[in-house]
């Protein structure tokens, strides 16, 4: 069944190798190669480098704020450090929902779309409910909306009237479906939809290896990398801390990618290790690729962060397994679905800086353990972790919705 498809986001890629959202592009864009017809609704950004249309996937944004200064709504923008909610995006939030439920609106009714698509429970499910209240809806949970539901009253009851709406609900890992069911969604229309991976783009490189190494000045020195927005969740102190344990292993360098609101705290902790640290600041997608093909190994640090906040499944710890560099990653969240412990990674306990520092040791040290995980690794991810795969569980749940009663 072909279907209009309108998805409703408050995150997407805004310029090539943009990291901001960056699962988002390849679901839309895959929806759209099985044949559908996709709108995205999205919030403008000053930073938005995109055309009209980029691969089947029609864009479509919505103006909220007086000045480009209060663009704050979306993006990753809105959370301090992750775990509360700005001032700034407070104050524009009603005026945002507001406007991104009237731009949906239109659109499905230009478009004559067949299926609402709100991503986030909070704010596009709530959106997509609201801007065609009779029409099919599914909602897809990526993370920060659940904790937002969980923490704040009046999302929470955003969250269960959007829920109250939706014909079926995706959650991008076990961990957030269970929350979901907390918070309103109905167990018979929710499942675990895990993200896709580009492994075209993450895949063992050896040229890329020796560039990127040579850029960076570390030769043949162990190598460990790792990538994300710099905020509590990801856990990356923790692997500072690890790195200052290193410091019998000659050359050691560990590098951090990203960019967020604790990079100078990140910078301080880790000034006293020197060299042995490096924070790269923000990086394009298809330089995080070739990072991921030089390293030694890929740390995923992910924690519960002091707001009880959890990634779902991080699409770089995907990424890291699609490149075939053996990953050493936390048991949180969606990371223990996706790894299996000695047989396509390492799995240590989250904030534990010791047993993260063993493990990276000891990966380091055995090469040949180390290559025959990192292959076990990008295997699994080729045969599960799929964009077509996703999207046409997608597809399935775009029929279903259409064929139950609203």
């Amino acid at each position: 069944m072909r279907h209009v498809v309108v998805m409703v986001a408050t995150s997407y890629p805004r310029f090539p190798g943009d990291g901001v959202g960056s699962f988002m592009a390849p679901i839309a864009a895959h929806v759209a190669a099985r044949g559908h017809e996709v709108h995205m609704v999205l919030p403008w950004h000053p930073a938005i480098r995109l055309p009209a249309e980029q691969n089947g996937v029609r864009f479509h944004f919505f103006r909220y704020a007086p000045s480009a200064r209060l663009a704050v709504f979306g993006y990753a923008g809105g959370l301090r450090a992750d775990t509360e909610l700005k001032g700034a995006t407070w104050a524009v939030a009603p005026l945002a929902i507001a406007s991104g439920t009237w731009l949906a609106r239109r659109v499905a009714a230009r478009y004559r779309a067949t299926v609402m698509h709100g991503h986030w429970v909070i704010p596009g499910g709530l959106m997509a409910a609201a801007a065609r209240p009779g029409m099919p809806l599914v909602i897809s949970l990526h993370g920060s909306d659940v904790f937002v539901a969980e923490k704040n009253a009046a999302a929470r009851r955003a969250a269960a009237f959007a829920f109250g709406r939706a014909g079926w609900v995706t959650a991008c890992s076990d961990d957030l479906h269970q929350r979901a069911l907390a918070l309103g969604a109905r167990a018979a229309t929710t499942e675990t939809v895990p993200y896709g991976v580009d492994a075209d783009r993450f895949v063992p490189d050896a040229m890329a290896r020796t560039a990127i190494r040579r850029e960076l000045g570390v030769g043949d020195a162990p190598l460990v990398f790792t990538a994300g927005r710099l905020v509590r969740k990801k856990g990356f102190e923790y692997l500072i801390d690890a790195a200052a344990q290193l410091g019998d292993i000659p050359g050691v360098r560990i590098v951090i990618a990203g960019e967020g609101d604790l990079a100078p705290e990140l910078a301080s902790r880790a000034a006293p290790l020197g060299d042995r640290v490096r924070l790269l600041g923000n990086r394009s997608q298809d330089d995080i690729a070739r990072l991921a093909a030089a390293a030694d190994v890929i740390a995923v640090p992910s924690v519960h962060d002091e707001a009880g906040n959890v990634d779902g499944l991080p699409n770089f710890a995907l990424e890291a397994l699609a490149s075939a560099t053996p990953v050493v990653a936390t048991r949180v969240g969606g990371l223990p679905s996706a790894i299996t412990d000695g047989i396509t990674g390492r799995l240590v306990a989250e904030r534990d800086a010791t047993a993260l520092a063993a493990a990276l040791r000891e990966l380091l040290a055995d090469t040949a353990r180390a290559r025959r995980l990192g292959a076990a690794a990008r295997a699994h991810v080729i045969a599960a972790f799929g964009w077509d795969r996703l999207a046409a569980r997608f597809e399935a749940a775009y029929d279903r919705v259409q064929k139950r009663p609203v």
